[in-house]
């Protein structure tokens, strides 16, 4: 299984449905009450690209698309119009937006990831695929300047900081960025009717989260 660190066309994203899929187990007891469980720590995302699809260009473009990637064979990067940075979609990204970890004066390599907090609960997502050149990291609120005191890895979400810049014991370590979700297609078989299309009918062409 390998991954092609290419975006899937934003135009026919930008129009498409879907969002985060969570897997609960629920046991109805005699009495009434629920026994809820969940044997998955993390969201997955599920997707329909066929709702983006505009024109016969479009469908076109996605079949070259689906070719390259041999169907389900390879991932690649998908551009969700609705979370695809550290702070609100209207908002601009700052180097404070997302806490990734605490320096202890040795430490030189954080993961990038992104907080989803309501009420008293919250959950921690993993930032695996950062878009290049978006990353602004900073150190106790002191934003870092990128390439002389860290560095980030696009394909994994790693930041890594030079050893003159390790940050020391107790510095709080922040980060914002814009990233895209890991994905492949669901489907080996694109079934698309010309006819019904241009008639208004949109065929299914489902997309799914991988785990990177």
């Amino acid at each position: 299984m390998t991954f092609h660190e290419i975006r899937f066309p934003v135009e026919i994203a930008f129009g498409a449905t879907g969002g985060p899929e969570r897997r609960t187990e629920i046991v109805t007891l005699g009495s009434g009450f629920e026994e809820r469980n969940s044997p998955w720590a993390d969201s997955r995302r599920r997707y329909n690209a066929g709702y983006g699809l505009r024109s016969l260009d479009d469908v076109h473009g996605l079949i070259a698309f689906f070719e390259a990637r041999h169907g389900r064979l390879h991932g690649f990067r998908w551009k969700d119009r609705a979370d695809w940075k550290s702070c609100a979609p209207g908002a601009s990204v700052a180097a404070v937006d997302q806490p990734i970890g605490m320096g202890d004066g040795a430490r030189a390599d954080f993961e990038l990831s992104k907080t989803y907090a309501s009420g008293g609960g919250a959950y921690q997502r993993r930032i695996a695929k950062p878009v290049a050149g978006t990353v602004h990291v900073a150190v106790s609120g002191v934003e870092k300047l990128a390439g002389t005191h860290f560095s980030v890895d696009a394909e994994t979400g790693i930041v890594s900081f030079a050893d003159a810049a390790v940050p020391p014991a107790g510095a709080a370590v922040t980060a914002g960025f814009e990233f895209d979700v890991p994905v492949r297609f669901d489907t080996d078989f694109l079934e698309i009717n010309l006819g019904a299309f241009e008639a208004g009918s949109v065929p299914n062409i489902p997309i799914v989260e991988v785990r990177v």
